[in-house]
C-alpha cells in the first residue's frame, strides 16, 4: 500500500503538471517538433552517407549539426529576455521548418545541392539554443515552484520518447518515401509547435519595474561564473557533451559499416537511447535525489560513462543498444536535477540568457568530439574511440564527486 501511494502521489504530480493549459501546449507542440527532428538527423546522415567519402563527410555533418549552437546561443538570451518567449518559439519555428523543407523542395525541382544538408542542419544549429534555452525559462512562470520537478521531468521525456520514435520512425520511413519525405514531415511538425506557441495565453516577458542598462545587464549574467555550484555542473555536462558528440558521429558509422540491419539498426541505436532518457526522467522528476543534487550528479555521470563501452562490442546489435540505453538512463537524472538547481540559483530576470549562455556553452562541445571520433573511425579504431568517450565523460564526474562534497 504504501508503494502504491507513493507511485499515485508521483503520477499525481505529473497530472497537476499538466493540468495547466498553457505548459501543457508548449510541451505538446516541443515534443512532436522533437519528434520531427529525431527523424530529421536520421535523414540527414542517410543523405551524406549516400555521397562520395561518406564517412568523413559525417562528421562534418554533425559538426554542422552543433557548431553553430555557440554563436546562435549568444544571440538567443538577450532575444528571450527582451521579446515575449511564446513570439520568439514561434518564429524560431517557421524559420527552421522553411529550412528543412528546403531539402524535398530541391529534390522536387530535380537535383538536390551537395551541400544543401550541410546548410540546412547548420541552420538547425544555429537556432537550436532558442527552444533549449526557452522551454526552461518559461517553466518558472507557467507551473507553481512545487512542480518544477516535474516540469522539467517533462521536458526531459519529450526529449526521451522524441527521440525514441523519431529516428526509429525515421529510419522505417525513409525505405517507404525517402530521406526528402522524412524531411517533409519535420516541416510540418515546426509548423504546429509555432501554432501552440501563439496560442498560449499569458504573456510570457519579464517587465522589470525600472529599466537596466544593457552593460549591467551583460554584467549579471557574467555574475552567474561566480556561482561555484554553476560553473562546476557546467563543466561536468560540457566535458560529458564532448563524449556524445563522439556518439554522434559513433553510431551513424556503426549503422552503415558494422551492424546489420542499416538506417534501421542507427533507429533502434537512437532508440534504445532515448527510451533510456524517458525511464531514466521519468525517476528523476518523481523526487528530488536523497543525497545533495550536485553529488547525485556527479554519481550517474560516473555510471553513464560505463555505458560507452558498449560500442566496442560491434557487430553484435544488442550489447551495443543495452550500452546506448544505459547512457540515456543515466545521463537523463543530470539533466533534470541539474536544471531544478539552476532555476533555484538563476534569477527570473536573467533566466533567458542564464539558460541560454550554460546551455550554449554545453552544447557548444559535441563538434569537438565529432572531430575527435572521425580520424579514429576512418581508421578503423574503435575500441580506441570506446575507451577515449568513456574517459571523457567519467573524469569530470569523479572531479564534480568530489568538489560537490565542498560546495553549497
Amino acid at each position: 500500500m504504501p508503494a502504491l501511494a507513493l507511485r499515485g502521489g508521483r503520477l499525481r504530480s505529473y497530472r497537476r503538471t499538466l493540468a495547466a493549459r498553457d505548459f501543457r501546449l508548449l510541451w505538446l507542440g516541443s515534443s512532436l517538433s522533437l519528434t520531427g527532428d529525431g527523424m530529421t538527423f536520421v535523414a540527414l546522415s542517410w543523405l551524406v552517407l549516400s555521397q562520395p567519402d561518406g564517412t568523413r563527410r559525417l562528421g562534418l555533418l554533425a559538426v554542422c549539426y552543433t557548431l553553430p549552437v555557440f554563436a546562435g546561443g549568444l544571440l538567443a538570451g538577450p532575444v528571450l529576455d527582451r521579446f515575449d518567449k511564446r513570439h520568439v518559439l514561434a518564429a524560431d519555428s517557421v524559420v527552421r521548418g522553411i529550412a528543412v523543407a528546403s531539402i524535398p523542395v530541391a529534390a522536387s525541382m530535380g537535383e538536390m545541392p551537395m551541400v544543401l544538408p550541410f546548410t540546412v542542419a547548420a541552420v538547425y544549429g544555429l537556432f537550436k539554443m532558442v527552444p533549449l534555452a526557452g522551454f526552461p525559462a518559461v517553466i518558472p512562470d507557467l507551473v507553481p515552484a512545487g512542480q518544477r520537478e516535474a516540469a522539467n521531468a517533462l521536458e526531459s521525456a519529450s526529449f526521451s520518447v522524441a527521440g525514441m520514435i523519431g529516428p526509429a520512425l525515421g529510419g522505417a520511413l525513409i525505405g517507404v518515401i525517402g530521406a526528402e519525405g522524412v524531411l517533409a514531415l519535420d516541416a510540418a511538425s515546426y509548423v504546429v509547435f509555432a501554432a501552440m506557441a501563439v496560442a498560449v495565453r499569458r504573456p510570457l516577458r519579464v517587465r522589470p519595474s525600472a529599466p537596466s542598462p544593457v552593460p549591467r545587464a551583460g554584467a549579471s549574467v557574467l555574475s552567474l561564473f561566480r556561482d561555484r555550484v554553476l560553473v562546476v555542473t557546467t563543466l561536468a555536462f560540457m566535458a560529458f557533451n564532448v563524449a556524445e558528440g563522439m556518439l554522434l558521429v559513433v553510431g551513424p558509422w556503426l549503422a552503415k559499416h558494422q551492424l546489420p540491419g542499416g538506417a534501421q539498426a542507427l533507429g533502434l541505436l537512437l532508440t534504445a537511447l532515448a527510451a533510456g532518457e524517458l525511464l531514466g526522467a521519468a525517476a528523476a522528476g518523481a523526487r528530488r535525489p536523497r543525497t545533495r543534487p550536485i553529488v547525485a550528479i556527479a554519481l550517474v555521470q560516473l555510471v553513464a560513462a560505463t555505458g560507452f563501452l558498449a560500442v566496442a562490442l560491434a557487430p553484435h546489435t544488442l550489447p551495443v543498444a543495452a550500452g546506448f540505453l544505459m547512457i540515456g538512463l543515466f545521463s537523463a537524472p543530470m539533466t533534470v536535477w541539474a536544471q531544478s538547481l539552476r532555476m533555484d540559483r538563476i534569477p527570473a530576470p536573467l533566466r533567458g540568457r542564464g539558460f541560454a549562455v550554460l546551455r550554449t556553452l554545453m552544447q557548444a562541445t559535441p563538434p569537438l568530439g565529432a572531430v575527435c571520433a572521425t580520424p579514429l573511425l576512418d581508421g578503423g579504431l574503435l575500441v580506441p574511440a570506446a575507451v577515449a568517450m568513456t574517459l571523457i565523460a567519467a573524469v569530470p564526474g569523479l572531479v564534480l564527486l568530489a568538489a560537490g562534497r565542498h560546495l553549497k
